[in-house]
C-alpha cells in the first residue's frame, strides 16, 4: 500500500459514496486508476466493507469488555460481531480487551447487549460509555 492508496482510503473513510471521478480529481490521478486501486484494496481485504454512519436518534454506546485469562479474544469478538445493533468490535490493548460500538434504539436495548455480554462465561467485566456526540476526524473547516 502506497501513499496514493492511503489518500484514496482517507477520502472513502469520510464518504464511501464519493464518486471515483471526484476522488481522482482530489488525488491527481485518473478515474480508472482510482477504480483499479479500490478493486485491489477490496480484493486484498484492506477494504473490508463499505458502510454508512447515521443520525437515527438512537443511543450510541461503547461497551468495554474484559475477558478472563487465557480467553481467545478473536473468538469472542467474532461472536459479538454477529449481534444485532453492534456496529464494530475492536480488540484493544489496555485494561479492557474488547470494545463494542453499538447503535441501539434506546437504553433498554443497550442494557440487553450488556447483559448478553455478561452472560458469556469468558467475560470478566464490562464498562459502558454512552456516546454523546461525534465528529468526523481529519476534516478541516
Amino acid at each position: 500500500m502506497d501513499n496514493l492508496d492511503r489518500r484514496i482510503l482517507d477520502i472513502l473513510r469520510r464518504d464511501a459514496r464519493t464518486p471515483y471521478t471526484e476522488i481522482a480529481a482530489q488525488v491527481g490521478t485518473s478515474e480508472g486508476t482510482v477504480r483499479n486501486r479500490v478493486d485491489r484494496l477490496t480484493e486484498e481485504g484492506i477494504i473490508e466493507r463499505f458502510t454508512i454512519s447515521t443520525r437515527t436518534g438512537n443511543i450510541k454506546a461503547m461497551i468495554e469488555v474484559s475477558v478472563k485469562v487465557n480467553v481467545n479474544t478473536t473468538s469472542i469478538s467474532e461472536t459479538m460481531a454477529t449481534w444485532e445493533q453492534v456496529d464494530f468490535v475492536w480488540q484493544v490493548s489496555g485494561e479492557e480487551d474488547v470494545v463494542l460500538i453499538v447503535d441501539a434504539a434506546d437504553t433498554r436495548a443497550v442494557n440487553q447487549l450488556i447483559t448478553r455480554a455478561r452472560e458469556l462465561d469468558e467475560i470478566k467485566n464490562t464498562k459502558t460509555r454512552l456516546i454523546l456526540d461525534e465528529r468526523l476526524g481529519g476534516v478541516s473547516s
